[in-house]
């Protein structure tokens, strides 16, 4: 009897888990499912939902566990092979996820879902081992060495703003971006220019960025930006538009997700080459190849202008830096910290960044680990890097006489968090990330005379009727069953 009791009180925690899940309110959903499965550890279906509301969170590690598990349970159970290859795709782990894609084939023959699944999926592994197979040939050219932008013509009918004598101005930054707010698109050949521009420009900078501030002096750090190009608008809005006296600095996430990436990077850009010294820019874990094949942003550069601009654009994001300091004493970067301790400013100079990020290492911490609230390390609810403590961040900072990190990378619901007793804060600039979140955005101010972060929040905007991941790659657009 006390086993069907908790078996009953289990099955309504699911019930309240769906209920949530239904509501979007994920967080809460992964509560009861848990609950649910601390009365019955058993129960397949309990793990493969929670891996789904896992996978909504983006804790993909997380959500490959729990369908790893519900499949050790019951190894005929499909939803289970179904959330382990949307979680081994998420990842880039493609070869893993055809594995489980055949296997749902073979059992539902007739399932046109689980065949468009499989068949993409392997159209990607082949692809890829094709990549590897060029990439081998040590001199890969750049796509700027066969680009004849010079003689690209610009039609009489293009109303949009142009370059002044091939350079990014004031007034065409201006015209830009009422351009683009009106979701029109800026021509390719003004597009080509910037690009070989910007890619000139960062491939000059170190890996780790060295500013100082005056005490009077002042910048603006916002985190993620995911494609959302009307809440980039409203946080010029808000905060003034870069200029000399109002620098800002982007912590990376600029594309992918949200369907106006093309739009923001472009803008970003355009003030990187305007404002070269006093707008920064730093690399993100979505300014990577991986990345912006599942996640949208190779799909609209190709939708809204070539293939090859995308390869463009992936050889300027290697050369983003990867960090920077602020005054000696603020070290800002997109993930967080190491792997390991012991790492140095110097070691950060070091890194080799003009590369895909490996799947291990400095460069990937940097760009993907996560804090924890409790001392030491843990394996990271991403699947990729780990996640770090009070104690690790306290051991960084010391030996690299730094008083606290900035980093970005994970949605929060005011907009920021500060933790780690004030010495890791996360500051997310995307407000109702994916339409879905209801999260606010924010930024930071950080002034020379005390670097003592000042936070602002705002609220998502209204956006013309594109959905979140309009470009996605259609297994990640999936009903995920």
């Amino acid at each position: 009897i006390a086993e069907e009791e908790r078996n009953g009180s289990a099955e309504k925690l699911k019930e309240k888990a769906n209920n949530y899940f239904k509501d979007k309110d994920y967080e809460n959903a992964i509560k009861y499912y848990t609950e649910a499965l601390e009365l019955n550890p058993s129960n397949a279906i309990y793990y493969s939902n929670r891996s789904l509301a896992y996978l909504r969170t983006e804790c993909y590690g997380y959500a490959l566990g729990d369908a790893t598990r519900a499949l050790e349970l019951d190894k005929n159970y499909i939803k289970g092979y179904y959330r382990r290859a949307t979680s081994n795709m998420a990842l880039g782990k493609f070869k893993a996820a055809l594995k489980d894609y055949e296997t749902v084939v073979r059992v539902r023959p007739n399932d046109k879902d689980a065949k468009m699944k499989y068949q993409e999926c392997n159209k990607i592994v082949k692809q890829k081992a094709f990549e590897r197979a060029i990439a081998s040939d040590e001199l890969k050219r750049s796509v700027v060495d066969s680009l004849d932008i010079e003689n690209m013509t610009i039609e009489d009918d293009y109303a949009g703003p142009k370059l002044e004598d091939g350079n990014v101005t004031l007034k065409f930054m201006k015209d830009l971006m009422a351009w683009f707010k009106d979701q029109n698109k800026l021509h390719r050949k003004c597009a080509y220019q910037m690009l070989v521009q910007v890619k000139e420009v960062l491939s000059k900078l170190p890996c780790l960025v060295e500013i100082s501030l005056k005490e009077t002096e002042e910048i603006t750090i916002c985190g993620d930006t995911h494609g959302q190009y009307y809440d980039l608008l409203n946080i010029f809005e808000l905060n003034g538009l870069p200029s000399i006296t109002n620098p800002y600095l982007f912590n990376g996430d600029f594309v992918d997700r949200g369907s106006f990436s093309v739009e923001v990077i472009l803008t970003l850009f355009g003030f990187k080459l305007l404002y070269p010294e006093h707008f920064h820019l730093l690399r993100g874990n979505h300014e990577t190849d991986n990345m912006n094949q599942m996640y949208g942003f190779e799909g609209e550069v190709k939708a809204k202008y070539t293939a090859q601009m995308f390869q463009l654009f992936s050889e300027v994001f290697q050369w983003l830096p990867l960090t920077q300091c602020i005054n000696n004493k603020v070290l800002v970067m997109h993930g967080g910290l190491f792997s390991e301790d012991g790492v140095t400013l110097d070691d950060i100079r070091k890194i080799d960044r003009n590369r895909q990020p490996p799947d291990s290492g400095p460069m990937c911490d940097l760009l993907w680990s996560d804090p924890q609230p409790q001392d030491g390390r843990s394996i990271s609810k991403r699947g990729v890097s780990c996640q770090f403590g009070p104690d690790v961040t306290e051991r960084f900072l010391e030996q690299n006489k730094l008083q606290y990190i900035v980093r970005s990378h994970e949605v929060k619901a005011e907009g920021y968090e500060v933790t780690h007793s004030g010495k890791c804060i996360t500051v997310f600039s995307a407000p109702n990330y994916c339409d879905q979140m209801g999260n606010k955005g924010a930024y930071i101010h950080l002034r020379g005379s005390d670097l003592k972060p000042e936070f602002h929040q705002f609220t998502a905007v209204p956006h013309p009727d594109v959905k979140p991941m309009a470009y996605a790659n259609s297994l990640m657009q999936m009903g995920m069953m």
